[in-house]
This record gives structure tokens, C-alpha cells and sequence, in this order.
């Protein structure tokens, strides 16, 4: 027994270490994270550009599926077991986050599209409202991916094969404007419906904004069908790769493709359009306009622009060498351009953004700027902006502690990045509206709730179900077990035989399906077949009918064997189940819900330092850090009775260092109003800081729920397979009162 009670308590005590420094690591990331997160909302980057996803906590069980599905680093992150947006700006609208979700907590939506004056006012068919006819495709409605395009150039031609039941006559069915992606696969999607269409665009082949990409520059896209060839199933292509690709399809089908045809406008002309380019014009029934959202790039308006030195985009960075150079931008273009220039021998790069941190920048991007800047290879010039463009230099203006300083250059090239101007007064002019009140509601995003009523409401009738077919044969279930064998209702209903030994097999069968819902969430095995959304409906829905078939598998008597005890094991597996769904999520959502207060306050304190006078700015600043170090402190640094003791003397230690600085900011000659102002918005950013620790504290003892629920399951399942060995070995005869 010693011995016993010695290992018992070393291994004990090693359990309870590793999860206490697994706590303490989990802290840390979470910490950095919200830090992350912090430094996103200052940059700008947390609020994102177009389309972005919105997490609904009171769904989210914190699985990190979305997480990891993500492709893109940085726009999701787990804070307090909860997914929460971090850089927002990085979301291009992949919706791999909303599909991957087990429980539908994620919704991939356009940003304040309600106010947006640059979205096209479009119907679900993508016909521009107020225009029949008129057709928008791929990245001109404010959608990006490559995919997306694909999938709204084929969804237009289809639309238009729909309508176009007549093809004759001298009106072409349809004339494309833009060979991008969207163009592209409208085109190929028109020939293979018969259609008689026509491409037009400026360019001298078709890829659109892919073809400007710079040489070698890796495309990601996601798999998608192209029209008369097939599945693009990989995920990655350099640019020469995809543009030669659309090249030989378009030789090989013959597509009709105008290059060269510079867009000016489209008219009405009686039942058809006229569409009117520098060379020509065409007549046609139906148009589609892809002609993406760049537009013309964006110029600074400084002297010296209209100099050949300056160009607006870079395709090949090896045919510049030996050349000092500015890059101006703060987007993955300017930054991949400056990265591939800076590679190049010779080359002094320097690279100018007027913001005091790069905010849009994908994750791979701002690790490499910064490895170059580390290693002296770029330089970086944030807080500046160019102003003058000469022969041999250029003039810029850095911001710094004490103002504008001007700033010569020597310098041979540069490369303005500055995004482009959106073809939204062309499109005006071609008959597209762009007015808020004309586009369709969105659904509103509130949230759902947990879902526990309608599951509830379904377990409540499998449960009766179960129940109805006892209660009718009460006759045979409520007898002992010792008197069944002489009804005869016991070969039908008895474990081994008849509906009893069907039972097992259902039951068997359910668990098996229950299982695959963890195979299908492991992002290693590659399994993809069917919404994760539905493999969790699935999963509980089948472990409840599981349990109800198994009972009465048991013949509603279960005994003290291996099969009885896998039978409790289902049961503890459906309560721990429950509260992993549908309970979990209130104590993260609190905690999150505290987290985001915070987030609130700060910004608050931010805007204080905008209203107030440039010399009491370092006030609110000193107020903001000896707040912020007191949360450190509280939050992630201590350790849980440490939080504990943080509810006596926190609120003393607050006090104090508040009673300090307002001592201070009396001598500085700052009003009292402004002082309370102050003191009371650090007061309740400390507040809700000490809630979310507390909260997390509670959090972290709920999550053993999930490791206890797995353990269970695993359990169970293990004594299913020694109940069906104990079958096999001993026969049908030993099946009495026996469960799976």
C-alpha cells in the first residue's frame, strides 16, 4: 500500500506540474494575442478592408477549426477559448473560417455595407438593379478571391443561357468586358453553352490583374471548376503558370477575344446594349462588366510624378540593378516589391509609408520586412510622405517626436503603391447604381444563441420515442430478468436475439458515425466530405440515439458486466457532451465580452488624448501605461491566487497609483472634470481586466469538461470492443442483460 499511495502521489503531483506549466505557456500566448490584437486596433489593421468574418460568442466552442483552416495568418486568433478577429484587414474572403465551423458561430460578411457608396447595387443573379441585362463578375462587387471570380464569370453566362432562348439574329447573346478570372470563365462558360459572345479587353491576353502581378509571384487560390477544362485543383501557381495556362485554353477553344479594346462606356439601345470601346463598338442582348476594382492606379499628386523614373507597378524586379530606389506603400504590393528589389545586386531600397506601422501586411510579408530591416537590406521609412519627385533625388517629410523633418534622397527609381481608383464613375455612366438603399438588406448578425432549445427539443422526442416503445411492452420490460425467458415477447426483444441483437447493431453502427465527426475535424487525415456544421449535428444527434438504442439493446435491465458498464460510460458521455456544447461557451463569451470592454476604455483614453491640449497629452499617456501595467500584472502574469488575492488588493493598488497621478496632473494645471474623466475610465478598464482574469480562471477548470468528455469516449469505446470479444467468444447464450 505504500508503495501505492508513494507512486500515486509522484504521479499525481507530475500531472498537476504539466498542467501547470501548460497553463502558464497557454497564458502567455493568450497574452501576446490580445496584445496582437491591441497593436492591430492602433495600426488600423483590426478593421477590415471589404469583406471580413464575424464571430458569434455565444456559439463558439473554442475548437480553433477556424483557426487552423484559415489561410490566412493573423485574422483569427483563440483568446479565453473563444475565436476573436485580430487583423481584419488580412480577410479576403476565403470563408473557409464560416464553412469549417462545427457550429455555425462564424459569418463571412462585407464591412459596413449599409453606408459603403463603392459596392455595386446588385440581385442574386449579379444583375446590376435598375439595368436588366447588366451583368457584374468578380472583383468590381467587392469580392477578391480568384475562385470567387470563377465562380460569378460561370454563374452570369449560365444566367444568360437562361434567358437568351433565341439565339439568332445579329445582337451578340453577350459581350464580356474583362479577360481577368471573371471574364475569363464567363467567356469559357458562354462557348460551352453556345452562346455567341465576345471578350474585349485592354490588355493583349487574357489574366487582368494576375497578369500585372510581378514575375514569379506565388498566386494562392482555393480549388475551383473552370469551364471546357476542368478542376484547378491546386492551391498555389506562380503568375507565369496561371496566365500561360489561360492562354493555351483560350487558343485551344478559340475563344473570341478582343485584346487591345479600351473600355469606355456601355449604353442602352433598345432591347440591347452598345458597348463602346477606342476602336469600336458592339452590339449586344446582355452584358457582363468584370472589369476588376484597381481601376487606374492611385497618384499622389506631388511634382515630379509625371517623370518617366516613376512607375505605378513592378513585373520584373531582375531588370533593375545597381539602382537606388523608393518604394512608396504600406500594402503586401509595395512590400513585395520592395522585398524582390532589395534581392536584387546593387540596389539601395527604401521603402516610405506615412503610417507608424504596416497594418494590411499577410503574415509571411511583415516576417520577411522585418528579417530584411533586422539585417540591414531595406530601409524603412514609417511617418513619412513623399513630396517631390526630382531628376537624380527625391524630397520626402518624416514625423517625429517633435515635427515634420524634410528629407533628401539620392535616388534613381520609384514605384508608387497606393492602390488604384475604382472604375465606380464608369460604371455610373454605364448604368450601375451604387446607392445603399437600392442593395438588399444584409441579414442582420446578431447572435444566435447556443442552439440548446431546438437540441433539447430533439432529444426530448428520441427520448419519448424510446420511452413509447418501453411503455408498450411493459409487459416484457418490467418483468425480472430471472422471469423473461418464459413470455413470449423475450426471442423478439431478448439482447441476442430478434429486435434486441438489432438494436446492438444500431447502436454500433451510430458510434462508429459518431466517431467520424473527429476524424473529419482533424485537419491531418484530409477529410473534407460533408459541412463540418453537419458532422456536429450529427454527432449529437447520433450519440443520444446511440444511448436510447443501447438501453434497449439491455433489454431496459442492464447488469454489472462490461456492457453495463459501457452503457453508464454512454451515459456520463451524453452529460459531459451537453456541457461541452451547449454550456461551455457562456464562461468564454463573459470573459471575451470583459476582453473587448477593455479594448473599449483604451480606445476611449485614445480619444481623450485627441480632444485635450499637446501638453497634457503624456498625462493620459502615463494614466494609459500605469493602468496597463496594472492589468499585466493582474491578468496574465500572476497566477490564479494571485487573481484571487487581486479582488482585496486591487482595488487599494488602483487607488493608490490613481490618487498619484491625479496629485500630478493638479500640479500640471489639468482641470479637475478632465481629471475625474480620467481616473474613471481607468478605474473601468481595470475593472473589466479583473473580470476576464477571473473569468479565465473559471474557463480554464470548464475546459477539463472537454479532456474529461474525450476520456469517456475513449473509455467507452474500449469496453464496447471487450463486450463484443466477450460475445464472440462466449456465444449468443451469455447475451442476456448484457448491453454494447
Amino acid at each position: 500500500m505504500s508503495w501505492v499511495l508513494l507512486v500515486g502521489l509522484v504521479l499525481a503531483l507530475g500531472v498537476a506540474l504539466g498542467l501547470g506549466c501548460l497553463r502558464r505557456v497557454e497564458l502567455r500566448r493568450m497574452a501576446e494575442r490580445v496584445r496582437d490584437r491591441d497593436r492591430a486596433v492602433r495600426a488600423g489593421s483590426a478593421q477590415a478592408q471589404l469583406q471580413y468574418p464575424v464571430v458569434d460568442l455565444s456559439r463558439c466552442l473554442g475548437c480553433g477549426t477556424c483557426v487552423a483552416a484559415c489561410p490566412e495568418d493573423g485574422v483569427l486568433e483563440l483568446v479565453h477559448g473563444q475565436a476573436m478577429v485580430v487583423h481584419g484587414a488580412r480577410c479576403v474572403g476565403h470563408a473557409v473560417c464560416e464553412r469549417e465551423c462545427p457550429v455555425g458561430a462564424i459569418t463571412v460578411t462585407l464591412a459596413n455595407l449599409a453606408q459603403r457608396d463603392d459596392v455595386p447595387a446588385l440581385t442574386s443573379s449579379l444583375e446590376a438593379i435598375g439595368t436588366p441585362g447588366l451583368f457584374l463578375a468578380g472583383e468590381v462587387t467587392a469580392h477578391a478571391l480568384i475562385k470567387t471570380a470563377i465562380e460569378h464569370g460561370t454563374a452570369v453566362a449560365a444566367e444568360v443561357a437562361r434567358r437568351c432562348v433565341d439565339t439568332r439574329g445579329e445582337d451578340l447573346d453577350l459581350c464580356i468586358v474583362g479577360a481577368g478570372p471573371a471574364g475569363f470563365a464567363c467567356a469559357l462558360e458562354a462557348k460551352r453553352l453556345g452562346l455567341r459572345s465576345i471578350v474585349l479587353d485592354q490588355e493583349l491576353g487574357p489574366g487582368g490583374t494576375v497578369a500585372k502581378y510581378p514575375r514569379r509571384k506565388l498566386v494562392v487560390m482555393q480549388p475551383v471548376e473552370l469551364p471546357l477544362f476542368g478542376k484547378l485543383d491546386r492551391h498555389e501557381y506562380t503568375k507565369e503558370e496561371l496566365v500561360e495556362l489561360w492562354q493555351r485554353i483560350a487558343r485551344e477553344v478559340e475563344l473570341p477575344l478582343r485584346t487591345g479594346e479600351v473600355f469606355e462606356a456601355v449604353e442602352r439601345d433598345g432591347q440591347a446594349f452598345l458597348v463602346r470601346t477606342q476602336r469600336a463598338t458592339y452590339r449586344a442582348k446582355h452584358v457582363c462588366l468584370a472589369l476588376g476594382r484597381r481601376g487606374t492606379p492611385r497618384r499622389l499628386g506631388v511634382p515630379g510624378e509625371e517623370l518617366a523614373k516613376v512607375s505605378y507597378s513592378l513585373l520584373d524586379a531582375h531588370s533593375y540593378q545597381g539602382r537606388r530606389i523608393l518604394v512608396v506603400g504600406g500594402g503586401d504590393s509595395a512590400v513585395e516589391a520592395a522585398l524582390a528589389l532589395a534581392e536584387q545586386p546593387g540596389n539601395e531600397v527604401t521603402l516610405s509609408y506615412r503610417r507608424e506601422e504596416f497594418f494590411r501586411l499577410r503574415a509571411r510579408n511583415a516576417e520577411r520586412l522585418q528579417r530584411e530591416r533586422d539585417e540591414s537590406r531595406l530601409r524603412v521609412l514609417l511617418k513619412s510622405e513623399l513630396r517631390e519627385v526630382r531628376d537624380d533625388a527625391v524630397e520626402l517629410v518624416v514625423q517625429n517626436g517633435v515635427g515634420p523633418v524634410g528629407k533628401t534622397l539620392a535616388n534613381d527609381e520609384v514605384f508608387v503603391f497606393a492602390g488604384g481608383v475604382a472604375p465606380v464613375e464608369t460604371l455610373k455612366r454605364s448604368g450601375v447604381s451604387f446607392d445603399p438603399s437600392l442593395r438588399p438588406a444584409p441579414e442582420p448578425l446578431a447572435e444566435q444563441g447556443t442552439g440548446l432549445v431546438p437540441a433539447l427539443a430533439a432529444a426530448f422526442a428520441l427520448a419519448l420515442a424510446a420511452l413509447t416503445w418501453a411503455v408498450w411492452h411493459a409487459d416484457y420490460y418490467a418483468l425480472p430478468t430471472e422471469s423473461r425467458a418464459t413470455e413470449l415477447k423475450h426471442e423478439l426483444l431478448r439482447p441476442g436475439r430478434g429486435l434486441g441483437f438489432v438494436f446492438a447493431l444500431g447502436a454500433s453502427a451510430l458510434i462508429v458515425v459518431n466517431l467520424l465527426y473527429v476524424a473529419r475535424r482533424m485537419a491531418t487525415w484530409k477529410l473534407r466530405w460533408g459541412s463540418l456544421q453537419a458532422w456536429m449535428t450529427s454527432h449529437v444527434a447520433t450519440g443520444v440515439l446511440a444511448f436510447l438504442l443501447a438501453l434497449l439493446h439491455a433489454a431496459m435491465a442492464p447488469r454489472d458486466t462490461v456492457g453495463g458498464h459501457a452503457l453508464l460510460g454512454l451515459a456520463v458521455l451524453l452529460v459531459t457532451g451537453a456541457i461541452g456544447r451547449y454550456f461551455y461557451a457562456y464562461v468564454p463569451r463573459a470573459a471575451n465580452g470583459r476582453e473587448l470592454r477593455v479594448d473599449e476604455v483604451k480606445l476611449e483614453l485614445g480619444r481623450l488624448t485627441e480632444q485635450w491640449d499637446h501638453a497634457h497629452w503624456d498625462f493620459v499617456e502615463r494614466v494609459r501605461a500605469e493602468v496597463h501595467s496594472l492589468i499585466e500584472a493582474t491578468q496574465w502574469k500572476s497566477t490564479f491566487f494571485g487573481r484571487i488575492a487581486a479582488l482585496w488588493r486591487g482595488r487599494k493598488q488602483l487607488d493608490a497609483t490613481l490618487a498619484r497621478l491625479s496629485a500630478e496632473g493638479r500640479a500640471a494645471g489639468i482641470a479637475e472634470e478632465r481629471l475625474r474623466e480620467t481616473t474613471a475610465l481607468a478605474r473601468r478598464a481595470h475593472r473589466a481586466a479583473l473580470a476576464a482574469a477571473h473569468f479565465e480562471d473559471l474557463r480554464a477548470v470548464l475546459e477539463s469538461w472537454r479532456y474529461l468528455h474525450r476520456w469517456i469516449a475513449a473509455l467507452v469505446v474500449l469496453l464496447i470492443v471487450l463486450h463484443v470479444v466477450y460475445v464472440l467468444a462466449y456465444g449468443s447464450v451469455s447475451l442476456e442483460g448484457v448491453t454494447p
